[in-house]
């Protein structure tokens, strides 16, 4: 506001409002610009009517995301213990990624490690023998109440369910029937929050210096240092205490804690539920459907209404009962049954509740909800509700598409938490002389050459397979694939195991076959 503006507000209140309504009008026009440039065409338009009433109003990942995290988590669990849809899309995200638990090939680089294939393959073969003497029993959990891949599929339903998931890494003394103190703690991601806070959202939380961000400690180049975790749910009652977690260990330069999150934005650092996008749409399919099932079960009760062209009449039939609920026996008495006669008084006739249930529409839209729902978490429609009804190409190509979503979920996986959980454990291993590896703790090439790991899990199964098996073995005579890749992609099986069970079959099968020529 300018001198002349604040006399015109003392001397002349009306020509103020003028002049300030003028300056708008004026601002107004200048923005519309009669040759549309760029996107203020489209997208940015301002003019548009369509356009008028949307106010996007986007700002940092903190404020997009962190602040309304709290809310999302929670209402992404209660579609999950609520929504058969929101349970099919988690439970075959987590099916399809995990399984069973993804296992470990050991790949070493025997060439940079300067040893044959044969002592590389022999070494392999011992680590992942005392890994799974580790991963398989219920001492790798620091509860004791799962195995190595159990633990997998928590921690990713973990991450499905709440947007991120936690690990703390204890290191006990080993026992005499389990040589590894290594202990995994998964811990709900709740728990993971400012000090003080009851989980509730502070952007301006400091420790020494470092910003806290919903429980993740991050120094001045928005590095992640430690977490602050509860000692007990925040909104649980009871006394609450916080411990700092450091993210890296300063003397060994393993992971303390693993933090499993699919990142949407940069300088995000608490994930989002995997359901959170199609929320809103999930919760209204499910109050539909809920409806529609509710007036069939009505429908399905057979109402019938007696309708009296006399009020009084009515009157009369309730004054049949007493203070004490008590029937006296003039009162009216309609039946239903097969073959049943009922009398109506004058005046009276019936009227049948019809709710017109089921809805012919009903399949149609819930489907078409399906297939909007599933291309948002890149779970095709046939996937999602288990309906396999279209032709051989169609599935294939719907399951194809969705093997593309899983995949990618199962190396991120892998990569940010059965890895890093493998190489504190090879670490542990070497260190305590169980597993030879020179060099390991020298050379960080050394040991990256060390660690190198594949994990396999599920396979995607075969809608035809005798043509999926004819081109598998086409692969392999052209030489675009191995007989080992193969065997994971067909079935999820080990090839070298299977050399091994078919070699052992070969020889009882032989000497079956000597058997019966000697007799």
């Amino acid at each position: 506001m300018n001198v002349i503006d604040k006399f015109y507000e003392v001397v002349n209140p009306q020509k103020a409002l003028d002049r300030e309504a003028a300056r708008l009008k004026l601002g107004m026009a200048r923005q519309i610009n009669p040759l549309n440039s760029g996107y203020d065409g489209s997208g940015a338009s301002r003019t548009k009517k369509s356009m008028l009433g949307w106010r996007a109003d986007s700002r940092s990942a903190f404020e997009d995301i962190e602040m309304n995290r709290q809310l999302l988590t929670q209402r992404s669990r209660s579609l999950y213990m609520t929504s058969p849809i929101a349970i099919s899309a988690i439970k075959t995200t987590r099916t399809n990624v995990i399984g069973a638990g993804l296992r470990l090939k050991s790949r070493i680089d025997f060439n940079l490690l300067g040893i044959t294939q044969e002592e590389a393959d022999q070494w392999e073969k011992q680590v992942e023998q005392e890994f799974n003497l580790w991963a398989e029993s219920k001492f790798c959990d620091a509860l004791g109440l799962n195995s190595f891949y159990e633990l997998q599929q928590i921690a990713l339903m973990s991450w499905l369910m709440n947007g991120d998931s936690f690990t703390i890494i204890r290191h006990l003394q080993p026992t005499p029937y389990m040589p590894y103190g290594l202990k995994l703690h998964i811990i709900e991601g709740d728990r993971v929050c400012n000090p003080s806070s009851n989980g509730n959202v502070s952007q301006n939380a400091k420790y020494k210096g470092n910003q806290l961000i919903n429980g993740v400690e991050i120094n001045k180049y928005g590095m992640v240092e430690a977490y602050h975790i509860c000692n007990r749910h925040p909104q649980t009652n009871g006394k609450k205490e916080w411990q700092r977690i450091k993210f890296i260990g300063d003397k060994t330069g393993l992971p303390n804690i693993l933090h499993v999150m699919e990142a949407e934005r940069p300088e995000q650092y608490r994930g989002v539920p995997y359901l959170a996008p199609v929320i809103e749409s999930i919760k209204q399919l499910t109050r539909y459907t809920e409806a529609e099932l509710m007036a069939a079960v009505i429908n399905g009760f057979f109402t019938v209404f007696i309708k009296s062209d006399s009020p009084e009449d009515v009157d009369e039939d309730f004054k049949g009962l007493s203070q004490e609920g008590e029937t006296i026996n003039d009162m009216p008495d309609y039946k239903l049954g097969p073959g049943m006669i009922n009398l109506l008084g004058a005046g009276e006739s019936i009227e049948i509740a019809d709710p017109k249930r089921p809805n012919v529409n009903f399949d149609g839209f819930v489907s078409s909800m399906c297939k909007y729902i599933g291309a948002a978490l890149e779970i095709p429609y046939e996937l999602l509700i288990k309906s396999f009804t279209a032709s051989y190409s169609a599935s294939r190509a719907a399951l194809l598409e969705a093997w593309k979503a899983f995949k990618m979920r199962r190396t991120w996986f892998a990569s940010d938490f059965c890895q890093p959980i493998y190489e504190v454990w090879l670490s542990e291993a070497i260190a305590r002389g169980r597993i030879n590896a020179p060099g390991y703790f020298e050379n960080p090439l050394i040991r990256k050459a060390y660690a190198g790991a594949e994990w396999n899990g599920p396979a995607p199964g075969q809608l035809d397979p005798v043509k999926e098996v004819t081109a598998s073995a086409k692969r392999i005579e052209i030489g675009v694939s191995t007989r080992e890749r193969e065997a994971i992609e067909i079935n999820g099986s080990d090839f070298d195991r299977n050399i091994e069970q078919l070699t052992l079959e070969q020889e009882k099968m032989n000497q079956l076959t000597k058997g019966k020529e000697g007799a």
